[in-house]
């Protein structure tokens, strides 16, 4: 769990480092047992919603656990450092697509719902390798919102399922068993130590699924008829290449959904950073667009494949804070157990025999994790009436449209079907927002020129001339040139470690904002984040400063808010200044 000084507490393996293979896989484990009743059942839903038939079905459903694990795999072990995230991000099909996806089978059957999915992964690939470009609109603000959005979504998920039970049982066997699941889980959580506390998922599972035996509610049936072995005969679709009105008319919304999904992914590739290493370290974007990528390789795999698309599942942040599991090892074994099962009918029906009100507790829990890790995104630079009007506006749009209180249905047809999930109108609103907050701003000023340090002189005679026009007091204006001085040395030095890139541009913009300023640095990537050295040196003011350290300590001093995102090929440095005198 987070606490003030900035330190994952009971973190047993941080993300490099490598447990046992009995720990990883029995993790790995936790994980499956959470998670594979949705990923099928959620295939499922969409193919008797679509009117597919019971063949398409058996063939989507063993295509979707093949398209999780591999994707699973590469988002422990990245592909060429730039499809993956590194960490541990479990994949499964998708809810968001749901709605689409129904309607897409509903019109022109498989073949174009496998058609339209490889068409949209492809915008998902653009927005990982363009995700520098959307900075300013899928913001921490955005992501945590989403994320804590994903509670509203889910949550009544969790509750149906707590509550479900087979008809002839008890009243009281469904509420009982999720009650006894969730109160061993939560309690051992909690309370206990070392080896214990890495099984508290699966010993509240399995207390949860006694209880439920005693209830008679523990349905083996479904175990004792499927295969031991088996591989689809048939079901494949091929694509509909004809390319159509219907493929035309339902592209928008399966971009949109795209987009919806990787703004989800994204928010789930910062939180997992947040809760993967001992020290909290500032967010590497880089990671968070191999996360993006290998959402579209997973969604392109899909297409080809003619399954539900997938995405992240973002209870894979809460079971590594639960766990203090964090190892890339444990990402790469619950890959491995996805495809094993894709092979294994009999394996799978075990896990899926698993009565729903266990499964709905395992959700309730972790959810309730994951909304305040959402909560601690959305104010990790602190929270301002701007920002606190896009989360509270967006956050009760989306459970509004969720809850049904905002009639989805006066929107129309497929736009209607998607605002009902809270996650897609919340997340939407939320982007709405900070697209006018961004765009109805003072407007910004940019210089471009070399990254050496002959530009200096440039850039402080820029900013002389934007402090002039913004009208900025002249102790505002000193700081402002103060703290791009020291940026710019900043930047300087990290390129001197790394000359591969060669000769780089600069392009520093500003912008006023309540009597200070707002600086923005690009540049080619350096090695390094500016944050993680602030944090270094805020850490060992007592030390005599070596002198690449002055300028950070200098620019600690001058600015008030310092930010640096990293991506492939780009640094992107803010600093805000704020008015004095």
């Amino acid at each position: 769990m987070a606490n003030p000084s900035g330190t994952t507490q009971d973190l047993r393996y941080q993300a490099d480092e490598t447990p046992s293979y009995p720990v990883s896989f029995g993790l790995a484990f936790q994980y499956i047992l959470l998670n594979i009743a949705g990923i099928v059942i959620t295939v499922a839903i969409v193919v008797r919603a679509g009117g597919g038939t019971e063949l398409y079905l058996t063939w989507a459903a063993f295509a979707a656990l093949i398209v999780c694990g591999i994707t699973t795999l590469i988002q422990a072990k990245p592909i060429g450092g730039r499809i993956g995230a590194g960490y541990i991000l479990l994949m499964g099909t998708s809810g968001v697509f749901i709605a689409v996806s129904v309607a897409a089978l509903d019109r022109g059957g498989p073949a174009l719902l496998a058609t339209l999915i490889v068409a949209s992964s492809l915008f998902q690939f653009l927005i990982s390798s363009r995700l520098s470009l959307l900075r300013r609109f899928i913001t921490p603000t955005v992501a945590g919102t989403v994320i804590m959005l994903i509670a509203v979504t889910v949550m009544p998920i969790g509750f149906d399922l707590s509550f479900s039970v087979t008809e002839g049982a008890p009243r009281s066997a469904a509420p009982l068993t999720a009650l006894a699941t969730a109160l061993v889980t939560v309690v051992i959580v909690l309370r206990a130590r070392g080896a214990l506390r890495l099984w508290g998922a699966v010993i509240g599972a399995v207390v949860g699924c006694l209880v439920a035996s005693g209830f008679g509610i523990y349905n083996m049936e479904i175990v004792g008829e499927a295969l031991w072995f088996g591989v689809p005969a048939a079901g494949w679709p091929g694509f509909d290449f004809g390319l159509g009105p219907d493929f035309w008319a339902m592209l928008p919304a399966f971009i949109f959904v795209t987009l919806v999904g990787a703004i989800e992914t994204i928010g789930d590739g910062m939180a997992i950073q947040r809760v993967s290493w001992r020290k909290r370290r500032a967010t590497d974007f880089r990671a968070v667009q191999g996360a993006v990528a290998a959402d579209g390789v997973g969604n392109l795999l899909s297409g080809l494949l003619a399954t539900v698309p997938n995405t992240t599942y973002s209870n894979s942040v809460s079971i590594v804070d639960i766990t203090g599991i964090a190892a890339r090892r444990v990402g790469v074994c619950i890959g491995l157990i996805f495809i094993v099962l894709a092979f294994l009918p009999k394996a799978a029906a075990v896990l899926l025999a698993i009565p729903d009100p266990v499964v709905g507790a395992y959700i309730v829990v972790l959810i309730a994790i994951l909304f305040v890790l959402g909560l601690e995104m959305v104010a990790q630079d602190g929270i301002d009436y701007r920002k606190a009007t896009i989360i509270g506006v967006s956050f009760w749009v989306g459970a509004g449209f969720q809850s049904g209180q905002i009639p989805s249905e006066l929107f129309g047809g497929w736009a209607g079907s998607l605002l009902e999930n809270g996650m897609t109108s919340g997340g939407l609103t939320a982007i709405l927002l900070s697209t006018f907050m961004e765009l109805s701003g003072p407007r910004r000023r940019r210089i471009e020129t070399e990254l050496n340090v002959e530009a200096q002189p440039k850039i402080q005679a820029f900013l002389e001339r934007f402090a002039a026009r913004a009208k900025l007091s002249e102790e505002t204006a000193h700081r402002v040139s103060l703290a791009a001085e020291e940026t710019l040395l900043v930047l300087l030095d990290q390129i001197d470690k790394d000359d591969a890139l060669g000769q780089r541009r600069l392009r520093v913009t500003a912008r006023a904002e309540s009597g200070g300023a707002e600086l923005e640095f690009l540049a080619a990537a350096g090695e390094g984040n500016i944050e993680d050295r602030m944090a270094f040196v805020g850490t060992h003011a007592a030390e005599m400063p070596v002198e690449r350290d002055f300028s950070l300590r200098l620019l600690r001093h001058v600015a008030a808010a310092v930010r640096h995102q990293k991506y492939h090929d780009t640094d992107i440095v803010s600093v805000r200044v704020d008015p004095v005198g």
